[in-house]
């Protein structure tokens, strides 16, 4: 018979690869680029968008300040693209921010960048993901009662694409990247030739007025500094996934720290030419665009039908030549699809950086195990169950879900160059090469100004987003780093109480071996079970049963004799029809008489072929296990019976990593030990 689930899995996957490919896994530049950058470089899609969607709560008046917000978020993303640069060559293991910080402020101050990086890379795929869908539903309104399907939908898909490996998800997701790319450089460049020859393009919205919000007319002094560093908090939105590079250095090919570097340097150099060239055009095409349509004056309908178009698509539609254009349609569709792409960056990052921590022992081992295809299949599983979980609970709104983003990656850059300060403090008192020594304070100095800046962005976003639903990222964070905390200790207390003190004590057999085979009815499960324990040659050996009901325990002795077996067989009468107690209780007087004895429990066991066929076998069995594994100097040994549906039921493939090859099973021709001959 075919094995439909292992065919599904090659068919989504592919064929499994071995440990000594993973070097051809690693990633050359050109395809890191799309599966690391892909959120930083899409956040030019919106980030204008958001520092004029703050800027017109005043109406049109306080849109002179965008430039400078702009320039602002610039200087901050060179100042983190450099830092991270320097974070890349220092520490290339891939711990990105979580080893800087622990490494110079302290495990517990690291667990908090972890935490906060972790939350923040399932906001990147719900955020992206519903945000890709409501582009997709601006061009198909209909779609709109599909959105959470479709969302899943999407996460389902990223997934597929990511278990399948490092490199099949760039290849997948390179052109998308490079097309979103190429057309918004196209789309950039022909604006600005169009500005230069006296042919400004117009967006249609520019003939339109603002309405200043009610609270936010007229503002001065302090109120007006909270509006500019809102909008400028808003913008840095352009920041996010930045750090994704230093964290996946590992993926990268040799040389790991000089490939990263490099792609580290060109993501941040497209990105800031992306973004001041999509808000230079906005200020030239006049785009107007508010949080509510009906504070827009001059509509010529109804304000409450009124849609509003993004500004990437109205520079476009002003650019290209209106809404029907070519250059519009491709635009909108790379946008869409980089938008949907960018929680790549997030499928890529938190594998990886959960494989760290759970070699650190702050998350369970297995997230640190390569899949099938070498990827980190435990961690990219984990991060769909857990964003999908929340675009169902949040509808997919991205209204709802963009309040508790960014808090994480802010949280990271701030405590990341602090750390990054005191490393360089370490390094100028043992360095004396006046050349370095300067390299280091000039370092220093970036990193200092890069940590005091995105720590005030870190209060802003807080401080104005917390109350509308960041506290629920904030609480996500807390709860993630306790239970990091409690995970360590428990690994640090198993490690502490498995570690061998005394050899010669812990090599010491035990006085004697007691034992004691569980029978239910005289079977050949049993016969086997009976027969495996005397091969094993114990001091003592015991058939146990519990009886249920008189009748069938006087049957059980009357064919126990007549097969003349030489095990002498104990009853245990069970008035309230209980078969763990009474095993449990003569288990533990067993050990009482004989403290430095080992009781071996056999259990004859049924091996089936179908799941449904488990419901129906070894329920009885498997309680009784758990209970018997608590109990010190019991050894619990299962003896399998292969029923003949398991026979039929494939084996996992040879070369399948973990596969065992299994044999069919074989009959014992001499017959059970133990059972003589009449």
């Amino acid at each position: 018979m075919f094995n439909v689930t292992g065919i599904l899995k090659r068919l989504v996957i592919g064929r499994a690869l071995r440990s000594e490919e993973l070097h051809a896994a690693l990633l050359p530049k050109r395809l890191a680029l799309p599966i690391f950058a892909s959120d930083p470089l899409s956040s030019v899609a919106y980030a204008t968008q958001e520092i004029l969607l703050v800027l017109t709560l005043g109406g049109l008046a306080y849109l002179h300040f965008t430039p400078w917000i702009a320039a602002a978020v610039v200087a901050l993303m060179a100042v983190v693209v450099l830092s991270y640069r320097q974070v890349v060559h220092a520490y290339p293991s891939g711990g990105g921010s979580f080893e800087v910080v622990s490494t110079n402020l302290g495990p517990s101050t690291g667990l908090v960048v972890a935490a906060s990086l972790l939350v923040d890379y399932v906001m990147t795929v719900a955020v992206s993901v519903a945000s890709g869908v409501d582009n997709i539903i601006s061009a198909v309104p209909r779609l709109a009662e599909y959105r959470v399907p479709l969302a899943l939908v999407f996460v389902a898909l990223l997934t597929a694409v990511n278990l399948r490996g490092l490199r099949e998800s760039g290849r997948a997701f390179a052109a998308p990247t490079y097309l979103f790319i190429g057309g918004v450089l196209v789309m950039v460049v022909t604006g600005l030739i169009r500005y230069a020859l006296g042919d400004p393009p117009v967006a249609d919205s520019a003939r339109y007025g603002i309405t200043p919000d009610p609270g936010d007319a007229h503002l001065t002094g302090l109120a007006l500094t909270m509006l500019v560093l809102r909008a400028f908090s808003s913008g840095c939105t352009a920041l996010t996934g930045v750090e994704a590079i230093s964290n996946g250095v590992p993926a990268f090919r040799k040389p790991k720290s000089k490939n990263a570097a490099a792609t580290l340097v060109a993501m941040g150099t497209l990105a800031i030419v992306m973004f001041v060239g999509v808000t230079a055009l906005a200020l030239i095409a006049k785009v107007r665009i508010t949080s509510d349509a009906c504070r827009l004056t001059g509509l010529p309908g109804d304000c409450a039908s009124y849609t509003q178009r993004t500004v990437i698509a109205q520079i476009a539609a002003a650019v290209f030549g209106g809404e029907h254009s070519v250059g519009f349609y491709v635009i909108q569709a790379a946008t869409a699809l980089v938008l949907i792409l960018a929680a790549n960056t997030a499928f890529n990052g938190f594998p990886l950086l959960a494989s760290i921590l759970a070699q650190h022992r702050y998350l369970p081992h297995q997230l640190h195990n390569r899949g099938d295809r070498l990827a980190f299949s435990n961690g990219i599983l984990a991060l769909a169950v857990v964003a999908g979980l929340l675009l169902w609970g949040f509808r997919a709104s991205v209204t709802s879900l963009i309040h508790l983003y960014i808090l994480g990656v802010f949280t990271s850059f701030t405590l990341s160059q602090l750390g990054m300060v005191r490393h360089w403090n370490r390094e100028l008192r043992v360095e004396r090469d006046g050349a370095l020594r300067r390299r280091h304070q000039v370092a220093r100095v970036i990193n200092a100004v890069g940590s005091v800046v995105t720590g005030l962005v870190l209060v802003i976003v807080l401080a104005t987003k917390f109350t509308q639903g960041a506290w629920l990222a904030v609480l996500a964070a807390v709860v993630l780093w306790a239970m990091m905390r409690g995970i360590r200790r428990h690994y640090d207390t198993t490690a502490a109480e498995l570690a061998v003190t005394d050899p010669k004590i812990e090599l010491r057999p035990p006085s004697r071996v007691f034992g004691l085979v569980l029978v239910s009815t005289l079977h050949k499960p049993t016969l086997r079970a009976l027969a495996y324990a005397h091969a094993l040659k114990p001091d003592r050996l015991e058939a146990l049963t519990v009886s249920m009901d008189r009748d069938a325990a006087t049957e059980l002795e009357r064919r126990w004799e007549e097969y003349a077996i030489d095990v002498p067989l104990k009853i245990l009468d069970s008035p309230y029809r209980e078969v763990t107690r009474p095993v449990m209780e003569y288990v533990r007087s067993v050990r009482r008489e004989s403290p430095r004895d080992v009781v071996a429990v056999f259990i004859p066991e049924y091996v089936v072929g179908h799941w449904w066929e488990n419901l129906l076998h070894n329920q009885s069995a498997l309680w009784l296990k758990s209970r018997l594994l608590f109990t010190p100097g019991v050894m619990v040994i299962s003896v399998p019976w292969q029923l003949s549906s398991s026979a039929r039921a494939d084996h996992p493939p040879a070369r399948a990593p973990g596969s065992v090859r299994r044999g069919e099973p074989q009959g014992d021709q001499r017959g059970p030990v133990g059972v003589r001959g009449r």
